[in-house]
């Protein structure tokens, strides 16, 4: 969870997870939807995909016990080295160097290494001084504290130098240059993408419902409960058809934007009231399912999906 998002924002879903998710094979049999719903709102769902994955090969090749090897840890869907090095050295003390973004930035900074994260070379510069660095004895304390002095301290912008207390041998606090390291990543600019949500919805005994669908397990809101999409409102009527439906309405609401981390994604929602046409009914076990507005979801839904049932509401 901590993966490009910050503790503030992950302690309240990493209470939440464990507490529906306990352990290992309480995960692992747990189903995909179950698992993204906790995920709601943290972004970046395929974290939480690996993470089901991971829990699933722990339950079936290692009894349901964490792997103890670097190489077993890392061949885990979802974590690389500095993440394997971090679990193995602050939970089993074993000797390993990590390379996380607050690390990164320290090193960085104290042998002024010049580059930026998004460069193969600079990381490739960085692990040979993280594995001299670090000590064979207490290496959980050392990796917590260098992560620590980063966040903290060395952070990335008005750095606290004269606390520091590696401040007598920064390369970069003598030469004033704190600043320029790591380099700042050039900036691109983000393209723009337009799309069309499809909001199906008839009457129910209990209220309103409205037809969504899950998306593949793989690319944008992958495994996540979302609304049909389409390029053109000339393309409404077909899709209503192909999935059994009557137009009776249509409601065209505010366009809104989602950006994502490589675009932007403009999304203009069109409520479409319908009537289900006869002997067409969604098959429960299909990749789409009407949700009643009038109950909590226990499925993941993408930040926008859940934006649009707030609306709705």
């Amino acid at each position: 969870m901590l993966q490009q998002t910050q503790v503030a924002t992950v302690i309240p879903y990493y209470l939440r997870f464990m507490e529906s998710f306990e352990d290992i094979t309480a995960l692992a049999n747990a189903n995909e939807d179950a698992v993204l719903h906790h995920w709601t709102g943290l972004g970046y769902y395929a974290r939480a995909r690996n993470l089901h994955k991971a829990a699933k090969i722990m339950l079936s090749d290692f009894q349901g016990e964490f792997p103890q090897s670097i190489e077993e840890v890392i061949a885990l869907p979802g974590i690389g080295r500095s993440t394997a090095g971090a679990i193995l050295s602050l939970s089993r003390n074993k000797h390993h160097a990590i390379l996380d973004g607050n690390v990164k930035r320290v090193l960085a900074r104290c042998y002024t290494v010049e580059g930026h994260n998004a460069q193969a070379k600079f990381e490739k510069t960085l692990w040979p001084i993280a594995e001299i660095l670090t000590p064979k004895e207490g290496v959980a304390q050392y990796n917590q504290a260098m992560m620590d002095l980063g966040a903290l301290v060395c952070t990335r912008t008005k750095p606290d130098c004269e606390h520091c207390p590696l401040n007598s041998g920064c390369l970069a606090f003598a030469g004033n240059e704190q600043a320029n390291f790591p380099q700042k990543k050039p900036k691109k600019s983000i393209p723009e993408k337009s799309t069309i949500m499809v909001i199906p919805r008839i009457k129910a005994e209990t209220g309103a419902q409205v037809l969504m669908e899950k998306r593949p397990p793989s690319g944008i809101w992958g495994g996540l409960w979302c609304f049909h999409e389409v390029n053109e409102q000339s393309d409404i009527n077909d899709l209503l058809t192909n999935l059994g439906l009557k137009e009776v309405t249509q409601q065209t609401l505010t366009t809104f934007r989602h950006t994502f981390s490589h675009f932007h994604l403009d999304i203009q929602p069109i409520i479409v009231d319908c009537e289900q046409l006869p002997s067409q009914e969604v098959n429960e076990k299909s990749q789409q399912q009407w949700y009643d507005l009038t109950t909590e979801a226990s499925v993941g839904f993408a930040a926008s999906t859940l934006k649009l049932i707030t609306l709705l509401r």
